[in-house]
């Protein structure tokens, strides 16, 4: 096992069903009454209320947190006039620390959804905002924000390609990887503590761990031939991963622990590629050309003969299986791949609607099972989007020069 330091954390309709299903389990506190709202329609939530004090850290905390409340899909804030829920309260600035009071309130039922202080370093104000901004979601609608959480990413620097971190919301972007190499397909663990990705170090693709709290890396599959497409299971104990060092490449599981190697699958006339582990581990989609184009299959972890789950569509690759049950990935119809999801128990499948005729590719899975993050490739170039499940339009991520490929977004 070989070891590496790199820069350290702190330095660095599928049908409507299935959606009202979806929408329906979330968590209700016993006695408060949560605003519900029919798919696509948004709360409307004033924030001028909220007295920001005449500083750069108060203005930037309000301004992270107007965008945070607007791109959770839930809410639309509105400047004046009328509106279902209303925040108020202060944001002020004392020495280093920045403190806010923050009230919220239905404007009908005046239900108090949340009354709360939050204190926080001022270089640190987009933090202290993507923080209330989710307790703002969760205390409305019942559901989990994702303003907290961060996406991983591949970046062009100088001719190499780097692994990056940003927020989700595309800001706080910070470099990961100084390799001047290639690094691929970047996953996380089932933390936001680790994640897994290829590189090519010693000119051949091995697979490593990377461990953001302290700032090494573990190369975790690197046999002779190729090795790709490593994922942690949910409890953290395995890695799918594709090697080829018997033959061709096929999927494997490898313990982290006793390093025992299990192969699943054994097509010697074709090739495996991009695992993704179900919710509860006990199977794996993923890429096969056994049938001459790639399209996706599904198989236990325990081995068994595969069951290809798709058909639609000339190629399906870079298949995610999200928190909600459902599989998203991309599919190449019409000349061009657009992102489908699947639910893998019906078989059932849609498509999301882009307005436009670009390729997107790589769809990860935001862990409120919502959102999307994809590439998006035109005219030779590619940057990241955010994909709204429930209608709203694509949001760009990356406004930096270069291109970008392989989001992955953190499970919290």
């Amino acid at each position: 096992m070989t070891t590496m330091p790199i820069m350290k954390r702190n330095s660095l309709h599928l049908v409507c069903l299935v959606l009202f299903a979806w929408m329906a389990s979330a968590p209700i506190t016993e006695g408060q009454i949560r605003i519900s709202k029919p798919a696509g329609e948004k709360i409307t939530i004033q924030l001028a209320g909220l007295r920001a004090g005449d500083d750069e850290a108060a203005r930037l905390f309000t301004q992270t947190l107007q965008g945070n409340l607007n791109r959770s899909g839930w809410f639309s804030v509105v400047r004046a006039g009328q509106a279902e829920v209303s925040v108020i309260g202060s944001v002020e600035r004392r020495r280093d620390q920045l403190h806010v009071q923050c009230t919220v309130t239905g404007v009908g039922n005046r239900q108090q959804y949340l009354s709360k202080s939050y204190r926080h370093t001022a270089s640190d104000a987009r933090r202290l905002a993507h923080t209330v901004a989710d307790e703002i979601v969760e205390a409305v609608t019942g559901r989990k924000g994702i303003a907290s959480t961060r996406i991983v990413l591949v970046g062009v620097k100088d001719n190499a390609k780097e692994l990056f971190l940003c927020d989700a919301d595309g800001g706080n972007l910070m470099q990961l990887t100084h390799d001047r190499n290639i690094a691929v397909r970047p996953r996380w663990g089932p933390t936001s503590k680790q994640l897994t990705y290829t590189a090519y170090l010693q000119r051949f693709p091995d697979v490593f761990l990377v461990d953001l709290d302290s700032g090494n890396r573990t190369a975790v599959a690197n046999y002779s031939g190729l090795n790709s497409g490593g994922v942690l299971s949910p409890d953290g104990q395995d890695m799918a991963v594709v090697l080829s060092k018997d033959g061709n490449p096929e999927l494997y599981i490898k313990n982290l622990r006793s390093g025992r190697l299990t192969r699943l699958t054994n097509t010697p006339r074709a090739n495996e590629a991009s695992p993704s582990w179900s919710p509860d581990g006990r199977q794996i989609v993923y890429v096969s050309d056994q049938a001459g184009r790639p399209q996706l299959y599904i198989i236990s972890r325990d081995g068994g003969a595969p069951r290809r789950v798709t058909s639609r569509g000339s190629e399906n690759v870079a298949p995610d299986w999200g928190p909600n049950g459902l599989i998203a990935f991309a599919s190449r119809v019409g000349g061009r791949y657009q992102i489908a999801i699947m639910d893998p128990q019906t078989e059932q499948v849609r498509y999301l609607d882009t307005p436009d005729y670009a390729d997107y590719e790589d769809p990860s899975w935001a862990p409120n099972g919502r959102h999307l993050v994809c590439a998006r490739r035109e005219n030779f170039r590619s940057s990241i989007y955010v994909l709204d499940t429930m209608g709203d339009a694509p949001l760009r991520l990356t406004h930096q020069g270069g291109d970008w490929y392989s989001p992955a977004w953190s499970p919290e």
